[in-house]
């Protein structure tokens, strides 16, 4: 006679009724976990515009007074609306103008057309005149930067540019430096945000 489990049916054996393993999801870690607390920060803060360098973490008190700290260290920070719809210092052009096109100048000195090269110098150069033109200390401005070469062949080129503007406020500058060989062309948008 043989001998029969219980709830075994007839005819099936121990093996064949053992699941095939599937491959577990990785846990996500708790927020209560030491470790995990600087991960956890980290991750959630890394859409914001701060840079969170260090925190400590707050192990010290109750588990009841860390998730209100936790929730308060995890909320993204807001600022007070200034109210402010004009700059304190209002975009000057000329100045700007006169300072970049002195950059394009000592930078352009004894340069030839290679576009190789120039790929990687327009992004050196845009880099160096946005951080001139911030230099200024317009505050609540946000800075475009364009910098074209363009090789002299004979041909005529015409750029163009589109934006929402706002006359009061917003401005933009040109500068261009001509050798033999190219134009360089340098344009500077400058736009107030409230």
């Amino acid at each position: 006679m043989d001998k029969r489990g219980r709830g075994v049916r007839p005819g099936t054996s121990q093996a064949s009724q053992q699941l095939p393993s599937t491959p577990r999801k990785e846990r996500k870690p708790s927020m209560f976990e030491k470790e995990s607390y600087a991960q956890i920060l980290r991750e959630r803060l890394r859409e914001s515009f701060h840079d969170v360098q260090y925190v400590e973490p707050p192990f010290d008190d109750s588990i009841a007074d860390i998730g209100k700290e936790w929730k308060s260290a995890l909320a993204k920070l807001r600022f007070a609306n200034s109210y402010r719809m004009e700059p304190l210092k209002k975009f000057q052009a000329q100045s700007v103008e006169t300072k970049i096109q002195q950059i394009l100048v000592d930078s352009l000195k004894d340069v030839k057309y290679d576009e190789k090269a120039f790929s990687h110098l327009s992004l050196e150069l845009a880099d160096r005149i946005l951080l001139v033109v911030k230099e200024f200390g317009y505050t609540r401005y946000k800075f475009i930067v364009k910098v074209l070469f363009i090789q002299k062949t004979g041909q005529a080129i015409n750029i163009a540019s589109r934006g929402i503007w706002d006359v009061a406020w917003d401005s933009w500058v040109a500068a261009k430096h001509e050798t033999e060989s190219y134009v360089a062309l340098c344009l500077v948008f400058a736009l107030y945000c409230e």
